[in-house]
């Protein structure tokens, strides 16, 4: 957030690139999740984030006041609560044919339609946690590739958490010839710098070093309740 708001026009530019590519499938998913056909929903999530970036709504983002995530939700919010009124209001008015968002589709769903606000926000919390572990992920395999590592890292990534791995140390040390002792200790590193980078994530939105604890703590109930 703080290079989206950089004086750097490039920097600025690529920090809000990134920004909108890390939170479109949660944006998209939570819309979904408050009864929008896929199709309208993916019209809606551009049509957020063009207006996001363009009314400059992310410099308005201040840590010390809370969670980006909490921001961005409440802006997402406020923009469909703004959508359904004009949809309404323009139906309401007569003149241009328009579907309001509370109108059946064909395939039966209705659009903008609340079922449960709190399964919404569940939904929203929930994609954010793993578009976070997502973006850890993406780096490391980076790092490694960059280490000259890559086809390594594909055997040891299936070691992570929140992955499943039919795979024992042994077998794995078996087939690249290496004691199943050193797989321990590669497995061992390989989570202590994916644990690092999602620390990393997550002070990039905070305020304080004290919050990157919190907020650690938060994804872990989250991610609890992906898994159960």
């Amino acid at each position: 957030m703080l290079n989206a708001r950089s004086d750097d026009e490039s920097c600025a530019r690529a920090a809000l690139g990134r920004l909108c590519e890390t939170y479109w499938n949660t944006v998209n998913t939570f819309i979904r999740a408050r009864g929008c056909p896929p199709a309208e929903a993916e019209d809606l999530t551009q049509e957020f984030f063009a207006r996001f970036l363009e009314k400059e709504q992310y410099r308005s983002a201040d840590p010390s006041r809370g969670r980006f995530r909490s921001f961005l939700l409440a802006c997402v919010k406020n923009f469909l609560s703004k959508e359904h009124a004009r949809a309404t209001a323009k139906k309401r008015g007569g003149g241009s044919t328009t579907i309001s968002l509370d109108e059946t589709f064909e395939d039966g769903e209705a659009c903008m339609e609340i079922r449960d606000e709190r399964t919404a926000d569940q939904v929203f919390e929930q994609n954010w946690a793993i578009a976070l572990l997502a973006r850890a992920r993406s780096q490391l395999e980076s790092q490694y590739s960059q280490e000259g590592k890559g086809e390594w890292f594909a055997h040891l990534e299936k070691f992570l958490p929140g992955e499943e791995s039919e795979v024992t140390y042994a077998e794995l040390g078996k087939l690249r010839g290496v004691a199943d002792g050193t797989i321990k200790s590669d497995v061992h590193r390989l989570k202590r710098r994916f644990a690092s980078l999602v620390r990393q994530e997550i002070a990039n939105t905070v305020a304080t070093p004290s919050e990157v604890e919190e907020e650690l703590a938060h994804l872990r109930s989250v991610l609890a309740k992906v898994r159960s």
